[in-house]
């Protein structure tokens, strides 16, 4: 049971250590509105969305008043559109369409981002997912609430390489077509391997088809949190260190169960999973790379780096897990740069560079995210970049994923910005030696042997 209590006991980390549920997404799938007529299917599309989220953003209200726990976002998270448009979008511009369509919805019910305009092509890509795929450049630049992921690779089928090819194109035109922005529209799309079917946090979230017709999904966030509790045990042993990760996770994940199950009775929507993430803001004190420098780095980025993330990412699970019975997601730590002020300034400093960021993705939660490169950087780079933090992923039997933003007609040294929760990040130097060679050879990369389990 979770009562007062406990609640209570977090009012100083909401009020002083930036604690907050960083998203109550509610996972809506759409395989009934599926239709041959695509304005049948936009029509069905907009009329499911909105009767069953028409209550998600004053519920949310009302428990933040009610608990005093801030909830920043509300979201939706939808079943991958390349699926639900296939009987009816014949061409890239059908779907650009429908994530018209969405976009209207989600501004209808007053939630922050929609996300699931996305295909699963893991293995191979149909029609359908090809012609998703190439419309997301333009569906980014037309729309303000709309997220999109592509599934490229996982453990069990290996990488397609073919789609990797595509997504390096693919972000390279959806910079373009949104450069007016600082190539905003590269912040909301995400290359995953291995991408969980639950997920609540944007740009990846999609409702997997293994999901019920509708579920509340929490995803929790206390970096500030942490750093407070680890200011207490500077100077101790890892064991002191491990157990108040531990503990801190602990009590931020039954604010998570609380808010989740009071979302999930008032909405008459089942209960999915708590995700126990740390997902830092640009806000001072809010980050997870003052984490890390608290553990005992000069600065990220810094020899034991890697090892610091390993033990954080490890430290919170075990804590989180034994606070909810359904913890999913992605759940552990993030280091997105933009979004994390220690990160931005370890990139100022030298410290921390791209190679070093992929290294730390071998350990953390999610993988090369929320990084700004020059707007020159090629096509067959990014799909370059992108086949590498894949095959992290599907070699260690993990979530990886890469949110790379080419900032075009910015180059290194110079600032992007994105506003909001997106924030700001430095241009980040790239690796220019050429692999154009390698990502034009068609096919999969095959699954590693260790998959081969049944």
């Amino acid at each position: 049971m979770i009562n007062m209590y406990e609640v209570s006991e977090t009012n100083e980390m909401i009020e002083h250590e930036n604690l907050d549920v960083r998203t109550i997404t509610l996972g809506i799938s759409l395989l009934d509105c599926i239709d041959s007529d695509l304005d049948e299917l936009n029509r069905k599309i907009y009329e499911k969305i909105t009767r069953t989220a028409k209550d998600l953003v004053a519920v949310g209200a009302d428990i933040e008043k009610e608990f005093g726990i801030p909830i920043v976002n509300k979201r939706i998270s939808i079943t991958p559109i390349a699926l639900v448009g296939a009987a009816a979008c014949k061409a890239p511009e059908d779907f650009v369409e429908i994530a018209k369509t969405l976009d209207r919805a989600a501004q209808t019910v007053g939630v922050n981002f929609i996300g699931g305009y996305s295909a699963l092509v893991s293995k191979g890509m149909t029609q359908s997912d090809e012609n998703l795929i190439r419309s997301i450049p333009k569906a980014l630049a037309v729309t303000e609430r709309i997220c999109s992921s592509v599934n490229v690779g996982s453990t069990k089928t290996g990488i397609n390489m073919d789609a990797v090819r595509l997504c390096g194109e693919i972000v390279k035109a959806t910079a373009e077509a949104t450069k007016e922005r600082d190539s905003l529209g590269c912040a909301k799309l995400v290359v995953f391997c291995n991408a969980p079917d639950d997920n609540p946090f944007m740009a990846g979230a999609f409702l997997g088809v293994t999901e019920a017709d509708a579920v509340i999904n929490v995803g929790v966030s206390g970096p500030g949190v942490v750093k407070k509790a680890l200011e207490k045990v500077r100077g101790k042993g890892f064991e002191e260190l491990c157990e108040t990760i531990k503990k801190t996770a602990f009590k931020v994940t039954r604010v998570g169960q609380l808010v989740a199950g009071e979302a999930s009775k008032r909405l008459g929507v089942p209960f999915g999973i708590v995700d126990l993430s740390l997902a830092p803001t640009p806000a001072v004190g809010d980050s997870v790379a003052e984490i890390l420098e608290e553990i005992g780095l000069e600065r990220v980025g810094a020899p034991g780096t890697t090892a610091a993330l390993a033990l954080l990412n490890d430290q919170v699970k075990k804590g989180g897990v034994m606070a909810s019975s359904y913890v999913g997601g992605l759940s552990g730590a993030f280091i997105p740069v933009s979004e994390d002020q220690g990160m931005i300034d370890a990139v100022h400093a030298g410290s921390l560079t791209l190679e070093k960021l992929e290294a730390m993705t071998c350990v953390c939660s999610v993988g090369l995210d929320m990084i700004a490169i020059p707007g020159r950087t090629s096509a067959s780079t990014i799909a370059g970049i992108i086949a590498d933090e894949m095959a992290i992923g599907m070699v260690n039997q993990k979530t990886t994923a890469v949110r790379l933003i080419p900032v075009i007609g910015k180059d290194v040294g110079d600032m992007a910005e994105f506003g909001g929760l997106l924030g700001y990040a430095p241009i980040m130097p790239v690796n220019e030696f050429g692999c154009e060679t390698f990502v034009s050879r068609k096919g999969r990369i095959p699954a590693p042997i260790h998959s081969f389990k049944n």
